[in-house]
């Protein structure tokens, strides 16, 4: 399987002859990001993971795109009828040649008084790990991990802590939009040295790698 990375938290993954992205927000090109593919995931509502006038303007190009979600994502997306599917943790689903089993259930604590919303992670096809916006270590093997590096919610032990849990042999990162290459660096500084010592290996991707997972 194949993984690029765009921007911010936008993945794509391509198995075979099918494709499928996770995350189109409103810091990329979701156009572009969605150009082909027929299949999406999303974690939670916010809109720097779900652009939703362009992802409906996709959709409506194209009859064969289809949305996977939590409930208060696919409400936003409801014109698509049932081309939106909701979506919780602790289940299987099948898309395509795809295998995506759901965790989590919230987005991270940012402060008391801002309403939690609901946040789904997927791994797909046993193999790369979409956290969205938590830090929540799904309770199986995972070989490729996507760590949000930078976010209002956290901080980098958060961070370190939630790669020593995964245990992926790979990590790259994610949520990464707000941050200039200065930050980038000192973030990839402490995730290099935490992967490494627990068997595994960060690589910074920028927007447009793709690398191979699993």
């Amino acid at each position: 399987m194949e993984l690029t990375k765009y921007a911010h938290s936008c993945v794509r993954l391509v198995e075979g002859n099918q494709s499928l992205v996770i995350d189109p927000g409103n810091l990329g090109d979701t156009a572009e990001v969605l150009s082909g593919v027929h299949q999406v995931l999303v974690t939670h509502e916010h809109p720097d993971h779900v652009d939703v006038d362009p992802l409906l303007a996709q959709a409506a190009a194209d009859p064969d795109l289809r949305v996977w979600a939590p409930a208060s994502v696919a409400q936003l997306l409801a014109t698509l009828g049932d081309r939106v599917v909701a979506v919780e943790p602790n289940a299987t689903l099948q898309i395509g040649e795809f295998e995506v089993r759901t965790f989590g259930g919230q987005h991270a604590l940012i402060h008391p008084q801002i309403p939690l919303v609901a946040n789904v992670g997927y791994l797909v096809n046993e193999t790369v790990y979409h956290p969205g916006d938590s830090l929540v270590v799904p309770p199986v093997r995972v070989a490729t991990a996507l760590a949000p590096i930078h976010a209002p919610w956290s901080k980098i032990g958060e961070v370190i802590d939630f790669v020593i849990g995964v245990r992926a042999a790979q990590v790259h990162q994610i949520h990464d939009g707000l941050l200039n290459q200065v930050g980038l660096n000192m973030a990839a500084g402490h995730l290099n040295r935490f992967a490494a010592a627990y068997g595994g290996e960060f690589t910074l991707l920028e927007s447009g790698d793709t690398v191979a997972a699993g």
